[in-house]
């Protein structure tokens, strides 16, 4: 069975095996066997236990060979130092997927047990679902092959979780809020099947309206990133993501691979592919619940109804926070809303038809809305006043939800008060009324909403498919191994600018005073000076740079200064001698950046460059390939892109030339194995139609090719 195996079988098997099945309730095996059968699993059970006998009234058999029908799915449940050799049986029995409930492997540091497992099943064409997993729990055969405490709601929220204990803590809140799921699988210690695979399956399933990804690392990166782009085309996923870890910042040796080791790296690549991202499980569960049970608007013009000015200035602050486009048409807002509004009050959004309004005053100010073809969706506010009782809200809240969502506009609700707004908000939420105590938790679902609405909608980005001399690259990087380097030279790294055709500085590399003067003379001044060690990669922390040098005497003192400071600051580094360059006319320095990332593989970075790059953390991150439009987005997310577009009576930077700055070192990274960091810091990017230049590069090389 090969990775692309039909990842149904999982989901809809036709039998199957609980190996450690077990009449004794205080073992997972007993668990696991007894919710399979209380769950209403219609198809074929085999319980396997050494003594045979019944269990749990069904006939056990003594090793799963015995059993004479072919078996699906087989869950282990036994100790660990017995899951290898009931790995190969089942593997002989030809099962399509063993759930290895087991733990007790690469979690406490037993990764070479745990790879045995993995290789074993493969011999024989079965995929593994864990080890250290809960089981999984799928409505649409009725099977609950988890050792979960309680009966999990069927509906249509789909769960995948790495952490068993809080996958088993979402079944019990999933209950509590009335969220009913579709699937719930644990990956656990993903030595086999993880989040790519079983969305696979999610994705195509039609019981299944929204994902929710439950993760502590990321496995084979580069497959789920292409994976997630195509499930966010068909249905909505939330992502919860712990470990929010700067590991990999420690041993990085750019600005590109430490600022890479952060958290943000997953934030905008999780951006990049449609999925939206939550901070704790409360918010995943209020999107997912908001999502499942809600309509995608038919646009994006959302007006607020409220019966108080402070709490609709309250929800008009939430809109912006959450990107929620509110609805500014005033002489259409006052042609509709003028009925339904006192004299003293406001027509403008939002729409405040005061503190004296009751039920009926709500319901014709949303009849408006609901009628209205340029309102698309709507925030009703209501702060708790002596008019309203609780069957006013009822009236106001769960009439009105019920006809927008039958008109396809989404309504959500914050209603502001005491106990018997809070006692009102309880019922409502249990029959998943989009009813909130906080106006902001509402707009923030809607804003998922939309969020998730403006990619599905978005066309394909095509791929920018840039070619270059790729061996020539790799000619360059076997010359620099062949020396012992993990790195290239300036002038290297210039030499490979100049194959992807980025524009760099004139350039000789001098050995002593006199030729450093005679390359300053060649290239005219003024100039600038940065010494060649490969011990040297960090020049300025080491003295090693010298700039706007206008004649021969600043030159030498320039060289001899260089000298000086790198030998004092770094005895030990071998100096190979100094790049004499030509000073570069002034720009905006941005940074450029391009690295193998160990979760995502190849992935590209911009933003404000200079010296001060890792203090102001001003970047944004992508994976590639990535389309010109996707290029945008990721410029446009940095907090210094409007100084692109012209501050102080400038003129608007070369932002095109920053793309295809972009997109060609992207292309190098992935097809140049021998690669794993490329950094321009500066690439300075002058007026619009004037390109940019790559002032300093900086390449490592992998450690093995790729």
């Amino acid at each position: 069975m090969t990775k692309d195996q039909n990842i149904k079988y999982l989901f809809e098997p036709q039998s199957i095996a609980v190996i450690g099945a077990s009449n004794d309730k205080g073992k997972i095996g007993n668990a696991v066997i007894s919710n399979i059968i209380k769950g209403g699993y219609k198809n074929k059970i085999f319980p396997i236990n050494p003594k045979g006998g019944e269990i749990e009234g069904i006939k056990a058999y003594k090793s799963i060979l015995d059993v004479p029908e072919e078996i699906d799915i087989a869950c282990v449940t036994i100790p660990a130092k017995f899951v290898l050799e009931s790995v190969k049986e089942c593997a002989a029995k030809d099962v399509k997927y063993a759930i290895l409930i087991t733990s007790g492997f690469s979690e406490i540091g037993k990764i070479e047990e745990e790879r045995k497992l993995v290789e074993t099943a493969r011999e024989k064409g079965m995929r593994i679902l864990g080890p250290n997993v809960f089981g999984i729990f799928t409505a649409e055969a009725s099977l609950n092959s988890t050792f979960a405490g309680s009966v999990i709601p069927s509906g249509n929220l789909g769960i995948i979780t790495q952490s068993g204990a809080l996958g088993l803590a979402m079944i019990g809140q999933a209950t509590v809020g009335n969220v009913g799921l579709s699937a719930i699988v644990s990956v656990g210690n993903k030595s086999d099947v993880d989040e790519g695979d079983l969305l696979e399956y999610m994705i195509t399933q039609d019981r299944t309206k929204v994902i929710l990804i439950y993760m502590e690392g990321v496995h084979e990166g580069e497959r789920l990133v292409e994976t997630l782009k195509r499930a966010s085309k068909i249905k909505p996923v939330v992502i919860i993501k712990s470990g929010r870890s700067t590991r990999g910042a420690m041993a990085a040796a750019s600005h590109t691979g430490s600022l890479a080791g952060s958290d943000a790296v997953f934030d905008d690549i999780i951006k990049q592919c449609g999925a939206l991202r939550a901070e704790n499980m409360m918010e995943a569960f209020e999107w997912s619940k908001f999502l499942a049970n809600n309509p995608l608007s038919a646009g994006e013009n959302t007006v607020i109804i409220t019966n108080g000015g402070g709490a609709g200035v309250m929800a008009t602050d939430a809109c912006e926070k959450y990107n929620v486009k509110l609805y500014d048409d005033f002489n259409h807002l006052k042609t509709i809303f003028s009925p339904a509004t006192p004299e003293f009050g406001s027509t403008k959004n939002p729409i405040d038809i005061t503190g004296q309004a009751k039920a009926e005053d709500y319901i014709k100010a949303f009849n408006a809305a609901l009628h209205d073809p340029e309102i698309h969706s709507v925030i009703g506010v209501f702060c708790e006043s002596s008019r309203f009782t609780n069957e006013d809200l009822d009236m106001a809240v769960e009439q009105n939800y019920r006809q927008f969502k039958a008109a396809g506009k989404p309504i959500v609700f914050g209603l502001l008060g005491g106990e018997t707004v809070a006692e009102y908000t309880r019922e409502a939420r249990r029959k998943n009324i989009p009813v909130y105590e906080d106006v902001y938790a509402g707009v923030e679902a809607l804003g998922a909403m939309y969020s998730y609405k403006r990619y599905a909608e978005e066309k394909e980005d095509e791929v920018a498919d840039f070619k270059f001399d790729v061996a020539a690259v790799d000619n360059i990087v076997y010359n620099a191994r062949k020396e012992g380097r993990s790195f290239l030279f300036a002038n290297e790294g210039q030499d490979v600018m100049k194959i992807i055709g980025i524009s760099v500085p004139k350039s000789i590399v001098a050995t002593n005073i006199e030729s450093a003067v005679r390359s300053a003379a060649t290239i005219g001044y003024p100039v600038v000076m940065k010494v060649v060690s490969k011990d040297i990669l960090h020049k300025s922390d080491a003295g090693g740079i010298a700039l706007d040098l206008e004649n021969e005497q600043e030159v030498i003192s320039a060289y001899e200064a260089i000298m000086r400071n790198c030998r004092a600051r770094m005895p030990r580094a071998v100096i190979e001698g100094v790049a004499v360059s030509e000073m570069v006319p002034y720009g905006t320095e941005m940074i450029v950046g391009a690295r193998i990332d160990g979760s995502f593989g190849p992935i590209v970075m911009v933003g404000l460059g200079g010296i001060y790059v890792e203090i102001m953390k001003d970047v944004s991150f992508r994976a590639v390939p990535l389309g010109r439009r996707e290029v945008m987005e990721m410029i446009k997310e940095i907090r210094s892109y409007p100084l692109l577009l012209g501050v102080r009576g400038e003129k608007t930077r070369d932002i095109n030339a920053l793309v295809d700055t972009i997109i060609k070192i992207g292309s190098v990274i992935r097809n140049c194995k021998g690669i794993s960091d490329i950094e321009i810091n500066p690439l300075i990017l002058y007026e619009q139609g004037m390109g940019a230049m790559a002032v300093d590069v900086r390449i490592i090389l992998s450690r093995a090719e790729r």
